[in-house]
């Protein structure tokens, strides 16, 4: 089945989707059909050996109204822009200009013809006339005068706003009417109600009975068929401007993707369209400049404004070696990249396909208002034409029984319940789009606000995915030294717990021996000679392979590392175990918020991980999870989640989108997180750019939130025309002498839309929060140091040494002023480590200190000359 979308023009109302909608279903080997009012679009999937676009587009025009594949012909007109969506925001402009020149010609016209018919009123209400108006409009003898000069100033009108009276009857000929129907019959009906009292006025005045056309003067409708189109677009003209604010995400997407791009091309820079670049093309990017396709840096640094796509404030640094993503903002330096994604596979187009899909989307829940919209106009009609012969069965005068049947036409709007749903999923999946939340479709929307439960991977989706040195455990010799040793036994090994050890040992700027005769003891882990010492790294398995003799202390803090869901790396040199080194799979920073976040709401949090149980344990109780599943294969996922379906669960899925695909699939709503800049997750129901599982939670509030305000937006839709039909028809009139005019109806059709409009733009001020960069960024975690005695058997040479370097040495903590980032915790950490006597250095960004052992007693005076030196100042 292929999936297409087209344009669909001509529909005004949701009777116009419904008749499309049941048009293109008669076509054999078409399914999943979703007309969209509020874009104009129409999106289904077909069978390509027994339909085809040419068919499609023909039942849409025998229903009539006119489509054309979406794309098509802008993307040939502007292929730079980017294709469909930016001619969508020029056609909502275009429509927008064309509205405000009909109202100002209406308006223009209709205040003369409203002080025309009038002017008896506004004449006992004081407001002042020439004395010659009265001589010209006024009395029986001028009656006929009175009638031409309104019917001449509603012409104007009434062609200006032509378009309700063709596309109405022209609809109603197709047996299919619509909101332009229910107002071209009412707008039309008044004038020629006019035109026939203007017939009558001037058989009276030729036969002499002033009566007949004073009487038929005071029962005019001109006016009212010029106020009816006069307002109804003035809330066509309304809601023009505020569905344009719907689509401002949308917009501000599309102004991020430049037209253009600066390449190297035979060996000079060349300005080119973004549309003609290619993959391993090196791109230049110089400050105040966005960075047109998705890349890697090759040369040159500087400072990336990521928030259009992640939604996160702070700049990002970006160096040799780092992913740059399209549509962000370059602040500071220049750079050379070379392009890894272009065209359509860059992100901000994916973000812009997804945002705009997600638009043209239904909710299951516009069903009922689909299926009262198909029979809406119809039944109106039926209830005006009914109710207006009821009054004349009861004795009221043809005038008042027409004013009920025109003020019923006009009155009820199926405008209202059409925009019921549109509106507020494209502000809602608009607002989540801002702050790097995707939500692919109105009925992901839905879902998202009926879950109950919500499984997480834990790998890389509640904790950072690479594992991290938590703890050090030196025996008998510095936690440095420790640690260079370890480093160098790992540096051939490409297992994360060795990336982990030697991206330590960088962050700590220590001197790392050379390992000699290198050897990877599969599952078990490394050995090496270091400093002409036989030395290994390993877990218990190679300990009992090597017959290295345990002390009891080292059990204890092998059994307590295990305990805290540490993986322990024992050191060992020349057979003896030298310190052991905790390493652990950190949890993001806020993940434990976000599971606090999800119990608030109602959710029952489930870790799913194929870990073992006592790591998983351990790490959902640091996070406040209190089920757990461990030990399940990727395969086995998705039996978990069918599971908690069939045991009645509304279950969200959260995980990476690639070892989670199947349950993602399965789960009633798939959430795929730590996306980075790869959007176009396919398994997935929602995915979101940041790795923040906050923002998972953001999406299943601002779901509910959403839909939350589509009910309201039904409600009021059809209490509207509950309550406004019958007040139109005249129930109170009999006990209350309550009746409708129908310029009182048009303008209650009119603001009936623009409320609905109204209500779904404060999705508009939905409030998502992210935790602020700073506390992101702190992904690096510093280990906890606890030294262990040594084994009793050393000699007294080794342990007079040890006591001699423990009594000699002092901890020192001194305050570093000017220090503003990792690389600045670098610099300190390297400057202090260079001095003699000096060890353990630990330097801490937040607190603004350094911490550090030192063998001797350091003046102030030489710790400032080394702050100075690197650029700090000693605190």
């Amino acid at each position: 089945m292929r999936k297409e979308t087209f344009n669909v023009t001509g529909m005004t109302c949701s009777a116009c989707a419904a008749r499309v909608e049941r048009a293109v279903k008669k076509i054999e080997g078409t399914a999943d059909i979703s007309v969209n009012l509020l874009t104009n679009t129409m999106t289904l999937a077909y069978d390509e050996a027994a339909a085809n676009p040419a068919a499609i587009i023909a039942a849409v025009e025998d229903a009539g109204y006119g489509a054309s594949v979406k794309g098509a012909a802008s993307a040939q007109a502007t292929p730079q822009a980017g294709g469909s969506s930016e001619a969508g925001a020029d056609t909502a402009e275009k429509e927008i200009r064309a509205m405000r020149s009909r109202l100002t010609v209406s308006i223009l016209f209709l205040l003369p013809t409203m002080y025309i018919a009038m002017s008896h009123m506004l004449a006992g209400w004081g407001i002042p006339y020439l004395a010659s108006f009265a001589d010209v409009f006024w009395g029986a003898e001028n009656a006929l005068t009175f009638a031409l000069a309104q019917f001449v100033l509603i012409l104007p009108i009434m062609y200006v706003n032509r378009a309700y009276y063709v596309n109405g009857f022209r609809s109603l000929l197709h047996a299919a009417p619509n909101m332009d129907t229910l107002v071209g019959i009412g707008s039309m009906a008044s004038a020629l109600f006019g035109v026939f009292a203007m017939f009558r006025m001037s058989w009276g005045l030729g036969h002499g009975d002033l009566a007949l056309a004073a009487e038929y003067s005071t029962n005019l409708y001109f006016e009212s068929a010029g106020m009816i189109v006069t307002l109804i677009t003035v809330g066509k003209y309304l809601e023009a401007r505020a569905k344009g604010q719907t689509t401002g995400a949308l917009t501000a997407l599309m102004q991020l993707a430049p037209a253009e791009a600066t390449v190297i091309r035979d060996g000079s820079e060349q300005i080119v369209p973004v549309t003609a670049l290619s993959l391993g093309d090196t791109v230049i990017v110089r400050p105040g400049a966005r960075i047109p396709v998705d890349g890697t840096v090759t040369e040159g640094a500087t400072s990336v404004d990521e928030s259009a796509v992640t939604g996160e404030s702070m700049p990002v640094p970006k160096a040799k070696g780092d992913a740059v993503t399209s549509g962000t903002l370059n602040i500071e330096g220049t750079i050379r990249f070379t392009a890894t994604r272009v065209g359509e596979d860059t992100t901000i187009r994916q973000l812009i396909r997804l945002v705009d899909d997600a638009s043209g989307s239904k909710a299951p829940i516009a069903r009922l208002a689909d299926r009262v919209s198909a029979v809406f106009v119809p039944v109106v009609i039926a209830i005006a034409l009914a109710a207006g012969g009821i009054w004349l069965m009861m004795g009221a005068s043809v005038e008042f029984a027409f004013s009920i049947t025109i003020s019923i036409l006009v009155i009820s709007c199926p405008c209202a319940l059409g925009l019921a749903t549109p509106v507020a999923i494209m502000v809602g999946t608009g607002r989540g789009a801002a702050h790097g939340i995707l939500i692919k479709s109105g009925a992901a929307l839905e879902t998202a606000g009926n879950i109950d439960t919500v499984l997480m991977d834990k790998t890389g989706t509640l904790t950072q995915g690479r594992p991290q040195l938590v703890s050090i455990r030196p025996i008998g010799i510095t936690a440095d030294e420790l640690i260079a040793l370890a480093a160098a036994l790992e540096a051939g090994s490409e297992h994360p717990i060795a990336a982990a050890i030697r991206s330590y040992a960088e962050r700590k700027v220590l001197d790392v021996l050379a390992a000699a005769d290198f050897q990877a003891v599969f599952g078990r882990g490394v050995r090496a000679r270091v400093g002409g010492a036989d030395c290994a790294a390993g877990n218990a398995a190679l300990l009992a392979e090597l017959n290295v003799p345990l002390s009891e202390e080292i059990t204890a803090a092998l059994a307590d590392m295990a305990e805290h869901g540490e993986t322990a790396l024992a050191v060992v040199r020349e057979n003896r175990a030298v310190g052991l080194l905790g390493v652990r799979d950190a949890e993001k920073p806020t993940s434990a918020a976000a599971v606090a976040q999800m119990k608030a709401m109602g959710l029952t949090p489930v870790m799913l991980t194929g870990d073992d149980a006592r790591t998983a344990q351990v790490i959902a109780a640091r996070l406040g999870i209190d089920h757990v599943i461990a030990g399940v294969l990727p395969s086995e996922k998705r039996a978990h989640v069918e599971r908690l379906q069939q045991e009645g669960h509304r279950v969200a899925m959260i995980g990476d989108g690639v070892n989670d695909a199947p349950a993602l699939v399965q789960a009633d709503l798939g959430i795929a997180i730590g996306a980075g800049t790869d959007v176009a997750v396919d398994s997935a129901d929602a995915v979101l750019v940041r790795s923040d599982l906050l923002d998972a939670v953001s999406a299943i509030r601002l779901s509910r939130s959403v839909m939350r305000n589509i009910k309201e937006n039904l409600f009021w839709a059809f209490f509207y025309n509950v309550i406004g039909i019958p007040l139109a028809a005249g129930v109170l009139y009999p006990t209350f002498g309550v009746k409708l005019s129908p310029m009182i109806g048009a303008a209650a059709m009119s603001l009936s839309s623009v409320c609905v409009v109204l209500n779904a733009l404060r999705l508009r001020f939905f409030a998502i929060v992210h935790e602020p960069a700073a506390a992101a960024e702190q992904t690096d975690i510093e280990p906890e140091i606890t030294a262990i005695a040594p084994a009793m058997d050393e000699t007294a040479a080794e342990i007079s040494a040890v006591h001699r370097k423990e009594e000699s040495a002092m901890q020192k903590t001194i305050n570093v002023k000017g220090m503003t980032c990792p690389n600045c915790v670098k610099h300190v950490t390297k400057a202090l480590s260079g001095m003699e006597g000096v060890s353990d250095v630990s330097v801490s960004l937040e607190a603004g200190t350094a911490t550090f052992t030192a063998s001797r007693d350091i003046p102030a005076a030489e710790l400032a000359a080394v702050l100075d030196d690197a650029g700090y100042e000693l605190g």
